[in-house]
């Protein structure tokens, strides 16, 4: 990883119009739709009073593909996501035209055999009244980039998850094939579908998105939280601590506090810890 470059970094400003096809095929992405003919999910799949799902903020006018630039130097093969977090100010609606402004807000080198974390921000705006609508926040763990220097020591606290039993848990299994559907919204990273590309990175398949996964967990957060009705959620955050498979059962453990679910996430057939400090905030009935 070249250090100056990166901070040098200017992402274009993007501008994009979620359609109703696009709101539809993230939903169906995430294993929206696997209760048929339930309002709670035609709600996000069918184009009558369609509402988009309040994670889609993470892709929409999301820059794809930039860490592949030769001039950054980052070993993009072992890129992973570390942490995700999404506010809302105000729904997103398809059929609006949104812009976002993206950049880097610091770089942590954990040493030469520990890889570094590279922090972003991104603020997604309506076009028409540049409305700040959602923040989203990214934290990129770059395996393969450690000792090449950074501009801070301090990482954000990881938000504790409670040590007694949870008041509530829902099991959603992930399709064989969503790695393949979920990258039909714009994250095109080959580890997610090329088996060859995936063991060059270490795992010995194709991943899904750690964006999946979290919109998976998102929907554990609105069955159990929000009565299915997603204007209720106004922000979420997590770590991501282990890769998941397509296919896989994702059981999100949850732990209700007034108006804030605190979360965590296991995949059922190897017992393994995959979305840890899991907060979410609830708005009132």
């Amino acid at each position: 990883m070249n250090l100056e470059k990166l901070l040098q970094y200017q992402f274009p400003e993007l501008e994009y119009t979620v359609t109703p096809r696009d709101a539809m095929l993230y939903a169906l992405g995430i294993g929206v739709g696997d209760r048929p003919g339930d309002a709670r999910d035609l709600q996000f799949v069918y184009e009558q009073n369609l509402k988009i799902f309040p994670s889609q903020v993470n892709v929409i006018c999301h820059p794809t593909g930039w860490a592949q630039d030769p001039v950054l130097e980052i070993d993009w093969v072992k890129l992973l996501h570390g942490e995700q977090s999404f506010e809302i100010h105000k729904p997103v609606e398809p059929g609006k035209t949104y812009t976002s402004c993206c950049k880097i807000t610091g770089v942590l080198d954990k040493g030469a055999d520990r890889g570094t974390l590279l922090f972003m921000r991104k603020e997604l705006r309506e076009k028409s009244s540049e409305t700040l609508v959602s923040t989203v926040n990214s934290t990129l763990f770059l395996r393969g980039d450690g000792g090449s220097g950074g501009t801070t020591n301090e990482a954000q606290l990881l938000h504790p998850i409670p040590d007694y039993a949870p008041d509530d848990s829902v099991a959603l299994t992930t399709l064989s094939r969503a790695a393949l559907i979920y990258r039909l919204s714009g994250d095109y990273n080959p580890i997610h579908a090329d088996p060859a590309l995936a063991r060059k990175a270490g795992f010995e398949r194709p991943i899904l998105h750690g964006l999946c996964t979290l919109g998976v967990a998102t929907r554990a957060i609105l069955q159990s939280c929000c009565d299915d009705r997603p204007e209720r959620l106004r922000s979420l955050q997590l770590r991501f601590t282990s890769p998941v498979y397509p296919g896989e059962t994702l059981i999100t453990e949850i732990w209700h506090d007034e108006n804030v679910a605190n979360f965590r996430a296991l995949v059922s057939e190897r017992n393994v810890v995959v979305l840890n400090n899991g907060r979410a905030v609830i708005a009132e009935s």
